[in-house]
């Protein structure tokens, strides 16, 4: 049959109204030119084929994974994109979808799950379903963007709270009263891990719910993925795990581990499991083979974690602060975004590739170029790493970054509180 396309002539868009148009004009006028220096912040160089590319969340290197690939090829080849419809009116336990769900939850020691089209749907609608006008809802100030729109959807009270300070959390709970306490597991910035124990012991202690987002260490930490909330223990004190599956699955889909009394009235309740369409049917078999593979080649959580070790130790011994974290995101945090904008530019005259986060993907003057770690670099690609590091430590400008100053003034109050005791 012969292609053929009918295009429609463009027309002219009518003039925005004032309100909006001052808006856009604002991000142009100040924000391109003057924050950024005059060029779009995320437009930098087009990588070259021999770039090392540090910006995707597959951890794991498994994108393209053969099992992976032929279990979505099989399933479009059999059944097409299956029905579009809400997930709502998937009630048979034997759909792919409710089979996928209970794999899931399996896997993190849940009694059951919900699978969303996303993370953040995931998250805005937990919190939709959890926290009423008025209820105090205790957020990490570094946690996830998706967190904080689930609060202020559901009319709820956000307070927040000073990055993993489990004293300070206790401190709003006690001026505020129960309520839900969201946390993630590995922080997306910078890579620090959240002291899940501590918080559980606050939670349990104060009657409040406590949600853990496990985006970036479901399928990367734990003997078999398992996260960080199972692999700890913690089943018993976390009322609800989330995750994007988006990053060590890498499958477009977001997760939930719930109890089944909570998920029927979940499916009734959240308005993006409401008003979505179910994941189709290749995307659940591509979830079902990225979880076997995720349990059974144990190899490449070793492989991350490996990589991981080394490349902070030899960042640190450069002088770069990227103390705050541990995990396999590594921050270049440069506080004003016109100076990530030139760390980015020299990262990638090197040929190296992280992507830029500024505000509101972070707080205001913390804005940092984010290098993800996966397990499928060579030993050369991490030795290129460092090697570039070493290479533009002066270029990229140390000494005036906000992540620089902020461990100088760390340091200092250590000693003289070191020097009181």
């Amino acid at each position: 049959m012969e292609n053929v396309s009918i295009l429609h002539p463009i027309a002219k868009a009518p003039a925005l109204p004032d309100f909006v148009a001052r808006r856009v004009d604002r991000f142009h006028n100040e924000r391109v030119a003057i924050d950024w220096g005059g060029r779009h912040i995320l437009r930098g160089r087009q990588p070259g084929p021999d770039a090392l590319m540090l910006q995707s969340n597959d951890y794991l290197a498994i994108a393209g994974h053969r099992e992976i690939v032929e279990a979505q090829r099989d399933a479009l080849a059999e059944g097409g994109l299956g029905m579009m419809m809400s997930a709502l009116f998937q009630q048979d336990d034997g759909q792919p979808l409710h089979r996928v769900e209970a794999e899931l939850a399996r896997a993190v020691g849940s009694e059951d799950g919900i699978l969303a089209q996303s993370g953040f749907a995931a998250n805005v609608g937990l919190i939709q379903s959890i926290a009423a006008e008025r209820v105090p809802v205790y957020i990490d100030v570094l946690a996830h963007a998706s967190l904080w729109e689930g609060i202020r959807s559901a009319g709820a009270k956000a307070v927040s709270v000073l990055h993993n300070d489990p004293a300070h959390l206790e401190r709003q709970v006690l001026r505020n009263g129960p309520g839900v306490i969201v946390v993630d597991a590995v922080y997306s910035t910078n890579g620090s891990l959240a002291p899940l124990v501590d918080i559980a012991d606050i939670a349990q202690a104060h009657g409040c719910v406590l949600v853990v987002d496990e985006s970036h260490s479901l399928g990367t930490h734990g003997s078999r993925g398992e996260g960080l909330v199972a692999s700890m223990g913690l089943n018993d004190r976390v009322h609800f795990i989330t995750a994007s599956l988006a990053k060590a699955y890498c499958s477009r889909a977001g997760f939930i581990a719930c109890t089944t009394r909570f998920k029927d009235y979940f499916g009734c309740e959240a308005l993006p499991a409401i008003f979505s369409s179910s994941l189709l049917p290749h995307e659940l078999a591509g979830l079902s083979a990225s979880h076997r593979v995720i349990q059974t080649e144990g190899w490449r959580r070793q492989r991350l974690r490996q990589i991981t070790r080394y490349v902070r130790e030899e960042l640190t011994t450069l002088g770069y602060p990227i103390g705050d974290g541990t995990e396999q995101i590594v921050a270049f945090e440069a506080g004003q975004e016109i100076l990530t904008g030139h760390v980015r530019d020299v990262m990638e005259r090197h040929g190296v590739f992280g992507s830029v986060f500024s505000a509101p993907a972070t707080t205001v003057n913390r804005s940092l170029l984010r290098l993800t770690l996966n397990a499928g670099m060579s030993d050369d690609d991490v030795e290129r790493l460092i090697s570039v590091c070493r290479t533009a430590r002066s270029e990229l400008q140390l000494d005036a970054w906000s992540a620089t100053r902020r461990s100088r003034r760390d340091a200092e109050r250590a000693l003289a509180t070191a020097e009181v005791a």
